[in-house]
C-alpha cells in the first residue's frame, strides 16, 4: 500500500465519520433493518443531517477549535496527550445525541428505537477509547470500523436481513486496507490495531444483540 492511498482510507473512514457512513448504509441500503421502510427519502435525509452535524461537524469544529488555542498540538492527535480532551468532548457530545434521539424525539423512539440504541453503542465505544487514551494509545480508526462490521453483524442476525450481507462484507474488506494503511503511517501498532477492532466489534455487536 502506498502512503497516498494510506491517507486517503485514512481521512475518508476518519473516527468522526463513522456514524454519518453507518446510517447512510442503515437508512438507505438496508432501510428495513432499523424499521424506516415507511420513511420518506426528506426524512431519512434529516435524520442522517442530525446525526451528521451531531456525530461529526460539531465535534469536529472543536476539536479545531481546541487546535487553534493550543490545547491540542496536532490535528493528528498522535501523542496521547491530544487524544484525552478531544475524546472526553466527544463522548459528551455523542452521549447528547444518544439522548436526543433515543428519549427527545419520541415519536422517533417509538418507530425507529434501533437508532438511539446504534448511536449507544457508539457513545459507549468512544468514551472507553477516551479512557485507555489515559494511559495507552489504542486505534481509534480500528473501533470505529469494527463498530461499524460489529453493527451490521448483529443487524443480520438480528432481522435476518440478507441484503445486510453485501455491506456487512464490503466493510471487512475496508477494514482489513484500513488496519493495513494505519500500520503504513506508523500511526499504530499491531496491538493498538488489534485492540482497537475488538472493542469496536464487542461493543457494537453485544449492544446490538442484547438491545435491539
Amino acid at each position: 500500500m502506498n502512503t497516498t492511498l494510506a491517507r486517503a482510507l485514512s481521512a475518508v473512514f476518519h473516527p468522526l465519520l463513522m456514524p454519518t457512513i453507518l446510517f447512510s448504509i442503515l437508512l438507505f441500503v438496508v432501510p428495513g433493518a432499523l424499521g424506516v421502510s415507511t420513511f420518506g427519502t426528506p426524512l431519512k435525509l434529516s435524520l442522517l443531517l442530525l446525526i451528521a452535524i451531531s456525530t461529526f461537524f460539531v465535534p469536529a469544529f472543536l476539536i479545531y477549535f481546541l487546535y487553534r488555542t493550543g490545547y491540542v498540538r496536532s490535528l493528528h492527535m498522535n501523542e496521547l496527550h491530544d487524544r484525552r480532551l478531544p475524546y472526553f468532548m466527544t463522548a459528551l457530545l455523542y452521549t447528547t445525541a444518544t439522548l436526543l434521539f433515543a428519549f427527545r424525539l419520541p415519536q422517533l423512539s417509538d418507530m425507529a428505537p434501533e437508532i438511539g440504541i446504534v448511536l449507544g453503542s457508539i457513545t459507549v465505544s468512544v468514551t472507553l477509547v477516551g479512557l485507555i487514551s489515559l494511559f495507552w494509545k489504542i486505534s481509534a480508526h480500528s473501533v470505529g470500523i469494527s463498530g461499524m462490521v460489529g453493527a451490521l453483524l448483529g443487524m443480520a442476525i438480528k432481522s435476518g436481513e440478507l441484503t445486510l450481507l453485501y455491506p456487512l462484507l464490503a466493510l471487512i474488506i475496508l477494514a482489513g486496507l484500513l488496519a493495513s494503511a494505519r500500520l503504513h503511517l506508523n500511526a499504530h501498532t499491531p496491538p493498538q490495531i488489534a485492540a482497537g477492532m475488538g472493542l469496536g466489534l464487542v461493543v457494537s455487536l453485544a449492544t446490538v444483540l442484547w438491545l435491539v
